[in-house]
This record gives C-alpha cells, structure tokens and sequence, in this order.
C-alpha cells in the first residue's frame, strides 16, 4: 500500500546540533548519555525518526561497538534512524578524494549495522572562511566543480558507483544532494549525473532550497521539480523567502517555514505522486530554533501535502524506492 499522510516517514535534520562540545570533544567519543539526550529532544519535537547528520555524530568513524550503542541507544530513546546524510566529503576533492570515498564506505557499512535504508552524499565542500564571516553562508560563492572537465565528471561518475555498488549488496539506496556549483548543483547536470552511474539505486535528494536561496538569478524551481523528482528517492525539505530585483541586480533570501516559502510544496509533491515517488523526507531550517520549525514544517506536510489516504494514482519511478515501516509510533499524528 503506498504511504499516506499518517504513515509517511518523516525525518528530522540534526543541522541544530554541533559536533563538538564546549571543550572541542567530538560527540563520537561522548557517553551515550549525551547521544540520547539529543534523540530524546529530536522526539519530544515531535518526531518518530532522525536523520543522522553527520555534522553532528559520523557513523562513519564510529568503531562497531559504539555503533552497537548508538543502535542500542536510538532504541531505548524509541526513534527510528534510517537515514544517514554525509555531507562536504566529496569524492572529488582535488586532494581528500581518497580519504572521502573511504569514509563514504564506512559510512554505508555503518547504516548497514543501523539498519539504515538511505545515505545522501553530496559533492559539496567545506564552507571557506568568507563564508564562516558570514550570517547566511550561502550569500558568498564557494567551492565550484569545474565545468566541462571530463576527468573529473569521469571520476564522480564512477566513484558514486563503486559506493552505489556496495549499497547495494547491503540493500541501501544512495541519494546524491544537490547543492550549487556542483555537479549536482542545476537540474539537467544532476539528472545526467544519476543517468551516467546507471544503477537502480542511486538516485537525487532534490534540495531545492539549496537552490533556490542564492542571491544570483536561479532556475525556476517548478522546473527543477519536474526534471529531478522523477529520479528522486530521497528528499531534505526547507524552504526560504525570496526577492528578485533584476533591473538592479538584486537578490535576496533568508529561510522560512515551508508553507511560506517560495516553493509550493503543495504543488511539487503531487508532481513528485505523479511520477512515483515513495521516499523518506527530512524536513530542515537554518536560524534560530531550527527544530521547532522542522518540526512545524513536519505538520504542515502531514496537515496539508501528504495524501489523506492511500487511493491515489502513483507514476513509475526512474529509480528505486525502498518502502519503511516504521519503527515507533508517529509522535503529534
């Protein structure tokens, strides 16, 4: 039976939680006291399940006994884990490549131990330092993959393969973020990207609000939807307001809750229905009490864009679309 506005899996982004303490101790090595405190408040927000951001914990760096903890403390606390989102370890660095796509394994065989179903890998770097100065990072340029560079097309072509390959023989899909001026950073190149590695379960995270916040002219975002969501099986959801200028070259952004935003999503998921998408979906925001606005944003899908019932008409995917059950009781439905 395909999903409907109760039963649909719904993740919360952890982007509100540092990876480090006051002290610099990294959360891998904190008692697993200070890894439930953070899944309790994930769940007492409202949600059944958590997208392990790893800008917060790295499965991947966790030895298999921690992940035998974390497993053990996700399930005491009573949420679910079936994500994994890796994020600025592109396995296209010009110099960390090797060690990136050695984490990506780590990180596939670590949701593997979780019982992950999904890990979202993006080709986005680290944030430079002019960006760090500033309140909206994303307001300054950063990295760019360079355009029309076979070799390096050639390598993450075939890099994500080799990583889609071992997800595969684990029954995980992988979903690739798009993020500006990468080669997941425009509709067709992400398209052509997943098109090029040619396996079923490698698919987009359509993150369009990576998009769509930039102060340049962008791509009309009903378009991005309906090139991307046919190859989609995974989806980081937030929305930001925008203003267009264009006589004076002016663009402007700041994030907003999903329904005030400039991305119907009303719209773009009954697009997304129409062509057979079935994935898990996170909801996130940037600024000031992200959680309690994730967490809006999780009602506003479940009141407002999930279908009420099960009845309605699905398309035919591009790529493959793992199916959840669950674990805990959907919190606030």
């Amino acid at each position: 039976m395909a999903y409907t506005a109760e039963n649909w899996p719904i993740t919360a982004a952890l982007l509100q939680f540092p990876g480090t303490d006051a002290a610099g101790h990294h959360v891998n090595d904190a008692d697993a006291s200070v890894w439930a405190s953070v899944l309790q408040e994930v769940m007492d927000a409202g949600f059944a399940n958590a997208d392990l951001t790893d800008s917060w914990v790295r499965p991947g760096d966790l030895s298999k006994e921690r992940l035998v903890e974390f497993k053990q403390t996700a399930d005491e606390v009573g949420i679910g884990v079936p994500v994994i989102s890796a994020i600025r370890r592109s396995v296209i660095h010009a110099t960390d490549w090797a060690d990136n796509l050695a984490y990506s394994h780590r990180t596939i065989d670590a949701a593997a131990e979780l019982g992950c179903e999904v890990v979202s890998f993006g080709l986005h770097q680290a944030i430079t330092p002019e960006q760090q100065k500033q309140l909206w990072f994303w307001t300054v340029e950063g990295y760019k993959d360079p355009v029309g560079d076979k070799e390096a097309w050639g390598n993450a072509v075939s890099r994500i393969r080799e990583l889609g390959k071992h997800a595969a023989e684990a029954g995980i899909l992988i979903s690739l973020e798009m993020y500006e001026d990468t080669y997941l950073g425009t509709a067709d190149s992400s398209v052509q990207l997943v098109q090029d590695i040619g396996l079923d379960n490698v698919g987009l995270n359509p993150d369009l609000g990576n998009l769509i916040r930039l102060h340049r002219p962008i791509e009309d975002w009903r378009e991005m939807v309906a090139k991307t969501l046919p190859y989609s099986n995974y989806w980081h959801m937030k929305n930001y307001i925008r203003d267009e200028d264009v006589a004076r070259d002016s663009y402007i952004t700041m994030p907003a809750p999903m329904e005030s935003g400039l991305i119907n999503y009303r719209e773009a998921f009954k697009f997304a229905l129409s062509v057979g998408f079935q994935g898990i979906l996170c909801t996130e925001h940037y600024g000031g009490d992200g959680l309690s606005v994730t967490a809006s944003n999780q009602d506003y899908l479940r009141r407002h864009v999930l279908p009420k019932t099960d009845g309605y008409q699905l398309g035919t995917s591009q790529v493959a679309q793992v199916r959840q059950v669950p674990a805990t009781q959907l919190a606030g439905v």
